[in-house]
């Protein structure tokens, strides 16, 4: 779970919620007519804006996001060491046993191509393909939110416009021009809040861990394919760190000894 995203959103409401209380009642920010505008008109402009099949993909898109764990590098490019001195140990095949311990569709794929004997090229143009698609499905996603974090502000604007129109037609009673202008204002306030504080972060937080997904599936291609080629597991180790940085390369130091030994026991 991303924490970190949840806090944020938590402390933010929270934030405002408070600031709020201490000047006035919340109450007065309750305006079911101006969240209908605000959150109709942003639904309405975003379904015409992308198909139906794209809006509905955008829950799981931000599910994902917040709740799925990326293993970590260290883990991953210790499993790939250990695949590969099984694979020059006892040969491809005799990966197939360790399929069954495998969580993550895209490695499971990935090995099940080696354990099938395909070609390194096979492998590579394969990997390459649910990449493409995997970082396709991401920005769709990236592209909502960040529609939708245009919209709010703009149907927020357009209900402002509506509740002056209002106001103005009935400036012979003054003592509601106050009133009418926070009416009219509030929608203003819908839609900032929505647009900066839930749909511009998330549209963020999709690009970054579309970034983080993409590397980890690339550190997966390239091990892979080290592992088809029958390269050694400390060729394997170079492979997939050569797409890390210089200081992430120095934490990552996966125990080649270690592979071998567990094969031997």
């Amino acid at each position: 779970m991303d924490i970190a995203t949840i806090i944020g959103v938590i402390l933010g409401f929270i934030c405002i919620v408070g600031a709020i209380l201490t000047g006035s009642s919340i109450a007065l920010f309750i305006h079911i007519p101006s969240m209908l505008i605000v959150a109709g008109g942003m639904l309405a402009a975003t379904l015409i804006h992308f198909s139906l099949k794209q809006v509905m993909t955008i829950m799981p898109v931000i599910k994902k996001t917040l709740f799925y764990k990326l293993p970590s590098s260290q883990e991953l490019v210790q499993n790939m060491v250990n695949y590969s001195a099984i694979s020059r140990r006892d040969g491809a095949l005799a990966l197939e046993q360790k399929l069954a311990d495998v969580t993550d569709p895209f490695l499971l794929k990935a090995m099940r191509l080696v354990v099938d004997g395909q070609d390194e090229n096979v492998v590579a143009d394969t990997l390459a393909t649910e990449i493409q698609y995997l970082q396709e499905r991401h920005q769709d996603g990236k592209k909502i939110m960040e529609f939708m974090g245009a919209a709010a502000p703009a149907f927020g604007m357009i209900g402002t416009l509506i509740g002056l129109v209002a106001m103005l037609q009935n400036l012979s009673d003054p003592s509601g021009l106050g009133a009418g202008m926070a009416v009219a204002l509030i929608t203003t306030f819908y839609g900032a809040l929505l647009a900066n504080l839930v749909f511009i972060p998330l549209a963020g937080k999709l690009g970054i861990r579309s970034k983080q997904e993409t590397l980890m599936r690339e550190m997966i291609t390239e091990g892979v394919i080290g592992i088809a080629r029958g390269e050694s597991p400390t060729v394997v180790r170079e492979r997939m760190q050569a797409l890390m940085s210089a200081k992430h390369r120095e934490e990552l130091k996966p125990d080649i000894g270690a592979a071998g030994k567990s094969q031997a026991a």
